[in-house]
């Protein structure tokens, strides 16, 4: 390793060393913790009832099966926080100084009397940060999957559509890292000041974030449960519950709950006033757990879109060499 690449790594090595330390850390605990936990599994053959509203399962003591949560959900609730924290950790500690407080102190000018291009000054620094960035958020990620595999989808639990969970699992959480860094490398560039940068890319990562969070649901559309007659709904189980749910006519139109068959209306029972408002069906709208990929690759998509863009904006600006 020599040249910018070089460089590079000596004015970034005590980030990467401390984040490869963090890293490390994380999955010394974790997996004590999970070897811990799959060890009470086995050792009262508990079996795993996925869903909360799941019958009990034979053979298996609840209450052995809640402590077992009890004792887990904190510590991959924290774990999975880290993870989905990372990408603004990453632009805001990483991203945003790289090059704004090169820009800030002038030391720039230095660099580029060494014979050495902009683009080049930019791709060595950028490229190592961008590879330590994506090993780091993989290997969380992969660690936080892997401890909850084993308990995924039980009674209150955490499920895959928990925010501790799709946030800080899967390739999604990998190219919001890299977003982040990008985010937080573009902001130093045109901001040229630290920590204004920092504060400008921890509000724009956070932002998009929430509003990927408060529209997910609305990418794919959810599948709709449907049981005959008076028949109880299916149960949940892993699947996703949008909330919403009714019933249907003979000619196939949906009605609310709400406005069908009301709680406290003084009716005798849910089938009599299936049977006096003509409904010959229930449904239940719900995303199943194998809408987790589906999910992962659209946001992957997004991220991945708008580092680009992010990247784009950079390079055109260094082009310019208006630094």
């Amino acid at each position: 390793m020599k040249g910018t690449l070089w460089t590079a790594w000596r004015q970034q090595r005590a980030l990467i060393l401390a984040g490869t330390a963090i890293v490390l850390a994380c999955a010394v605990w974790a997996a004590f913790r999970r070897a811990d936990m799959t060890a009470f599994l086995s050792d009262h053959h508990l079996q795993l009832c996925k869903g909360w509203d799941s019958d009990a399962c034979p053979g298996t003591d609840p209450e052995l099966l809640q402590r077992v949560l009890d004792d887990n959900n904190g510590a991959l609730r924290a774990l999975g926080t880290l993870s989905a924290a990372l990408p603004v950790l990453i632009g805001v500690f990483w991203g945003a100084p790289m090059l704004g407080r090169e820009l800030e102190s002038g030391t720039w000018k230095l660099a580029l009397t060494q014979g050495v291009s902009v683009r080049r000054w930019f791709i060595a620094r950028f490229a190592l940060a961008t590879v330590c960035a994506i090993v780091g958020s993989a290997v969380l990620a992969a660690l936080v999957a892997w401890w909850w595999e084993p308990v995924s989808n039980t009674l209150d639990g955490l499920y895959w559509h928990d925010g501790y969970l799709f946030n800080a699992t899967g390739p999604a959480a990998v190219a919001c890292a890299f977003f982040g860094l990008a985010a937080g490398t573009a902001a130093g560039l045109l901001i040229r000041r630290t920590l204004p940068a920092m504060g400008a890319v921890l509000a724009f990562v956070v932002g998009v974030r929430i509003l990927l969070n408060t529209f997910r649901s609305d990418w794919i559309a959810p599948t709709v449960r449907v049981s005959q007659g008076a028949a109880p709904r299916p149960d949940v189980g892993s699947a996703w519950s949008t909330g919403e749910f009714g019933f249907i006519d003979a000619a196939g139109r949906q009605h609310a709950i709400a406005d069908a068959c009301p709680w406290g209306m003084g009716l005798p029972d849910l089938p009599t006033c299936m049977a006096q408002k003509g409904y010959v069906a229930r449904y239940h709208k719900v995303y199943p757990s194998g809408d987790f990929w589906t999910f992962q690759w659209i946001e992957t998509a997004v991220f991945l879109g708008l580092a680009a863009v992010l990247i784009a904006l950079i390079c055109a600006v260094l082009r310019r060499r208006v630094i």
